[in-house]
Order: C-alpha cells, then sequence, then structure tokens
C-alpha cells in the first residue's frame, strides 16, 4: 500500500473515530533512518539534547481529529519536556516534541511520528499533554522525514533549552528542579555516538553500536577474549545496555577524566572492533565464553 493510501485509510479511521489495529511490535525501530545511532542515544541515553527536523506531511493527514498542515514542516526533537509533556506548540510557532516521553505501541518510531503529527495540529501557545495511541496506519518516522534528513544532535549541560520566550513559571521551576537531578554528560570524539557522563562520583563512556545486536555482541566476544575491550590502564568494559535493538557497551573510566581524554583511546577501539566485525570464523571456546559473559551483564533499556 502506498503513502496515499494509508493516509487516506489513517484519516477515516481517526474521523471516524473507528479501532485502528496495534502497531506492530518493531525491535529496532530507528533502522533504515540516516545516524540510527543518534536517535537511540536521544530516545534512551541523553539526558539533555536536541536537533533540527524537517518533516513532509502527505495533504489529508490527521492527528488526534484535527488536521495536519500539509507541506514541509520544521520540528525541534528534545530528549525530554517539563511535566513529561510529549510536546509543545509555542506562540512563536516553534514546535517542541520530546522523544523520551511514554511509549503508546512496539513501535518507537510510529509513537515519535505521532507525537510530531498531533503537535502539529495544535494550536500555536498549547501545551499536548496526551497523544493518542499510535497503531498500524500510523507514519513512521520513515514515511515522514524529508528525504537526506540527517540527525545533527547538539548535547547540553541542563535543561535550559526547554525555555522560550512564553515560558511559565512553573515551567521555570521544573527547570530548576531537573537541572539539580541532571547527570554530566558530553560526547567523545573518536567514534559515532559515544558519550562520557558522570553518576555518583564514577564515570562512564556509552558506545553505541551501529551494528544489530548480535553482530555487535559477537564481535565485543571477540575483543574481551584478546583482552582488547576497554580504552587502556584504568579502564573496564562493565557491561552492555541493550537499546531500541542495538548494544551499547558501557566502559567505566577514571572519575577525574574528561571526555576529551578519550578520544584518541576510542578511536583505536573503534578500529578494533571494525577488524573484529570483518571476521568470518566461528567463536572459539574462549570468544563463546566472553559472548556469555557478556550477556549475563545486558541490561534492556525500557
Amino acid at each position: 500500500m502506498g503513502k496515499a493510501s494509508r493516509k487516506k485509510r489513517q484519516s477515516a479511521a481517526d474521523r471516524s473515530g473507528t479501532s485502528a489495529r496495534r502497531a506492530p511490535f518493531v525491535a529496532r525501530p530507528f533502522e533504515g533512518l540516516a545516524d540510527e545511532t543518534e536517535w537511540v542515544g536521544m530516545r534512551e541515553i541523553l539526558p539533555a539534547a536536541s536537533a533540527h527536523v524537517t518533516v513532509v506531511v502527505p495533504e489529508g493527514t490527521v492527528a488526534g481529529g484535527l488536521d495536519v498542515p500539509a507541506g514541509e514542516q520544521q520540528v525541534r526533537l528534545v530528549t525530554v519536556l517539563p511535566a513529561a509533556m510529549p510536546a509543545v506548540h509555542r506562540d512563536s510557532g516553534e514546535v517542541l516534541v520530546a522523544l523520551q516521553s511514554r511509549t503508546s505501541s512496539g513501535d518507537a518510531s510510529r509513537d515519535v511520528a505521532q507525537s510530531i503529527l498531533t503537535a502539529l495540529a495544535s494550536e500555536a501557545g498549547s501545551s499536548v499533554n496526551s497523544v493518542r495511541p499510535a497503531t498500524e496506519d500510523t507514519p513512521r518516522l520513515q514515511d515522514l522525514l524529508a528525504e537526506g534528513q540527517r540527525l545533527e544532535v547538539e548535547v547540553y549541560d541542563d535543561f535550559g533549552f526547554w525555555l522560550g520566550e512564553d515560558a511559565t513559571a512553573e515551567q521555570k521551576a521544573a527547570l530548576e528542579e531537573m537541572n539539580d537531578t541532571a547527570v554530566p554528560m558530553a560526547r567523545v570524539e573518536g567514534s559515532d555516538s559515544a558519550f562520557w557522563c558522570l553518576m555518583s562520583g564514577r564515570a562512564y563512556i556509552r558506545w553505541i553500536l551501529a551494528q544489530d545486536e548480535d553482530t555487535a555482541l559477537q564481535a565485543l566476544a571477540r575483543l574481551a577474549a584478546a583482552d582488547e575491550e576497554d580504552l587502556g590502564e584504568g579502564t573496564e568494559l562493565i557491561g552492555a545496555f541493550r537499546a531500541c535493538g542495538l548494544l551499547v557497551p558501557v566502559i567505566e573510566v577514571p572519575a577525574d577524566s574528561t571526555a576529551a581524554d578519550h578520544g584518541q583511546a576510542l578511536a583505536a577501539l573503534q578500529e578494533r572492533y571494525d577488524a573484529a566485525l570483518a571476521q568470518e570464523e566461528p567463536l572459539t571456546e574462549a570468544q563463546r565464553r566472553a559472548r556469555s559473559a557478556l550477556v549475563a551483564r545486558q541490561v534492556t533499556l525500557r
């Protein structure tokens, strides 16, 4: 079914109030998008970050019972918004959509797309406090984003990016409260989508790998069996997250270090990882043990 047919069916169901079938589960929801690891970072890893994107809305698109303006639309994606709101449509016309708001389906791509469309359909100067659950007829980000769209993520030290000229006293108070609990995080050069963070006096690097979980895990096991999985003396691979179908190794580094201190070592680790990916022979017994140890230390986000 083409996009036009899907939009027509979606619009008809939305206006009539009939129930569409639940969105199918997608283990790797951002696959196929440029900068998939950056999407996963904003969705699951980064506390405070934003990125601007252009979406192309087809004629006749409806969200929350309201018509969505057709054509190219500018949206600012953010990690979170005050009071866990899904989106805000400011008086200025700027639309902010939170990627880390509660999911309502098995496909994070559809959930984010639904929030975007709902925010675009809302009146300027309004907050979007709830979004209808995405269904199988809800478009995905892969359907909406402008051709060739990249995700250029800016990481912040705090949540000041929330505030616009129309910020309320309640929003300013929420900002102060959130800033008090913000986890310091900064990008580490040397590899795509690697982030240094400081938590409870300990420092870590979260490194989002671009391959599917099984492929990444096998390469990481080869490195672990050869004691080549960390960043050198004083660092340790302590485990990994599973997030949106990707693997996120977590490396503990000295607490007094900064993100800039690890760029060269991370670039060398990336080279070793790429070489391990290229190996095709079956895992050795030692590598299989290393793989099992890594699996035992994995944690699934969400």
